[in-house]
């Protein structure tokens, strides 16, 4: 099975041409033109939404979750051909793709099986009780609704499963909000076969076609004009502090303001305490350069820091990841501006003073080489900069005199995804010290392991406080993410006849 890609933008259910075109650029393979997106499709596709909305608002749950699964059988038909315009547009492995393929595919049955378990729903009910004194209780219940059409942006780093079809849209879809896509620059192809597969289900299942949409890139009065649409009613984002903090400010700026859930940026710092160290030090360094060059370093949790106390384990320490590091071939980044990006960041950080370059290859084009540096915890706290994240394989190790250091640290952390501790049962009590302050700083605390790889279920948290998201009681991974596009209805003495069928 082959497609040629037609270039052009979906708009509730019809192939739209913009008359003016931008070029991809692959990382292999065929450059392809494609329509640049324009603030009036963006009001066509939020219209289409808005009159989808009145139906597939109050479809039943059996109904959405035949059409999720839809979704992610047609994205299977596709599979080989998605895999293949992925992996020209941005060099990922061809197994890397796959297996987010399935990860996408998973996302989709996930949200299935739980609208058609009515979790999510959150059903309370106080009963009347009309002899109560001094006043009578009315009949209340309360149940989660949908909040209407939901504008999602496309990732970079994830084409699948971060994307077009990706864990965003799955809740959207899943909560009942029609869906309009803002496609990412650096794989439009696989977005529009992507959205091609979601059209398909669409027709299958017999729903209004302005339930999903996608708009190319190209410039960016698309997603300001997307974001500040009076029918768009919530924002899925993920990229960087910068794109995301202007997109949140446009919302918040709206006459009717609305929810940005954005993920933002996150250095996920990793803490090896003295006595996992001492045992297990160059494991633990060994494991971490892994983690950290793994996919270019291309992962919103990829671990940037590694705090160790200072001494002989802490050199047994950096000598095993520099080892591992040193070892590592250039790859391929995603696109030239991120290529761009990492090298003025590693750039940025080799000019601070008190810093130690351990490694630090010349890279070029989009392909990256690992960099590692080292310094002190004093100077660590003392220039905020060296906190910030840098997207690629670069990491930092920060050596600390003592566990006052380790714990100052902790403290001065802006807000992450992902927060590490590397123990042994001797290591408790510092653990414990340290636990209060990185359940504050971070949405998921982790021992004994690395953060790249994050579990699509029902208690995972992929958010934290700000900057890595925008929003710190939400998340963007896992069955918990639906909640950001449902609300809370209180039904006071309502007729069992008119009630959604779901609460009667």
């Amino acid at each position: 099975m082959s497609f040629k890609l037609n270039g052009k933008h979906l708009i509730a259910g019809e192939w739209v041409d913009s008359g003016e075109t931008f070029r991809s650029q692959p990382s292999s393979g065929e450059a392809h033109d494609f329509a640049v997106g324009t603030p009036g499709l963006v009001d066509r596709a939020a219209e289409a939404a808005e009159e989808a909305f009145w139906s597939y608002g109050y479809s039943s749950r059996a109904e959405r979750a035949a059409f999720l699964r839809a979704i992610a059988g047609e994205i299977d038909r596709l599979g080989d051909e998605i895999t293949r315009i992925g992996h020209e547009e941005t060099g990922l492995p061809e197994a890397r793709l796959v297996g987010e393929r399935g990860r996408t595919t998973g996302q989709l049955k996930l949200f299935a099986d739980l609208i058609e378990s009515g979790e999510h729903l959150d059903i309370r009910h106080d009963p009347a009780m009309p002899d109560r004194e001094p006043a009578p209780r009315p009949d209340i219940r309360l149940m989660q609704r949908p909040v209407g059409p939901v504008a999602v942006f496309g990732a970079s780093n994830f084409p699948l499963a971060f994307s077009t079809a990706g864990g965003d849209s799955a809740a959207a879809l899943a909560a009942g909000c029609p869906v309009v896509v803002k496609g990412h620059s650096a794989h439009p192809g696989t977005g529009e076969l992507v959205a091609r597969a979601i059209d398909a289900a669409i027709k299958r299942i017999g729903l209004h076609p302005g339930v999903f949409s996608l708009i190319q890139g190209g410039r960016r009065d698309v997603g300001e004009a997307l974001v500040q649409h009076p029918l768009i009613k919530a924002v899925g984002f993920t990229g960087s502090l910068s794109g995301g903090r202007a997109l949140f400010d446009l919302c918040a700026a709206r006459p009717e303001p609305i929810p940005f859930f954005g993920e933002l940026g996150s250095t996920n710092p990793m803490f090896v305490l003295p006595a996992a160290a001492k045992a297990r030090g160059a494991g633990i360094g060994k494991g971490w350069a892994t983690s950290l060059a793994m996919g270019a370093g291309q992962f919103c949790t990829n671990p940037g820091i590694a705090v160790v106390l200072e001494g002989p384990d802490a050199e047994s320490f950096k000598a095993a990841a520099l080892e591992v590091l040193g070892s590592i071939e250039p790859q391929t980044m995603l696109t030239d501006g991120i290529a761009d990006a990492y090298r003025a960041g590693a750039s940025r950080i080799e000019q601070v003073d008190g810093i130690e370059a351990l490694i630090g290859t010349a890279c070029s084009d989009r392909r990256a080489a690992p960099y590692l540096f080292a310094t002190t915890a004093e100077r660590f706290l003392a220039d905020d900069t060296l906190a910030e994240e840098v997207f690629g394989p670069l990491g930092i190790v920060v050596k600390a005199k003592d566990t006052g250091e380790m714990e100052q640290i902790a403290r001065g952390l802006h807000g992450q995804l992902t927060a590490t501790l590397h123990l042994d049962e001797a290591d408790h009590p510092l653990a414990r010290k340290l636990m209060p302050i990185l359940e504050r700083k971070a949405g998921r605390v982790l021992a004994n392991g690395f953060p790249t790889g994050v579990e699509v279920s029902s208690a995972m948290v992929h958010g934290g406080p700000y900057p890595a998201s925008t929003n710190f009681g939400a998340t963007s991974v896992g069955t918990l993410s639906i909640r950001r596009f449902l609300r809370p209805v209180s039904y006071q003495n309502i007729p069992a006849a008119i009630l959604p069928e779901d609460i009667r």
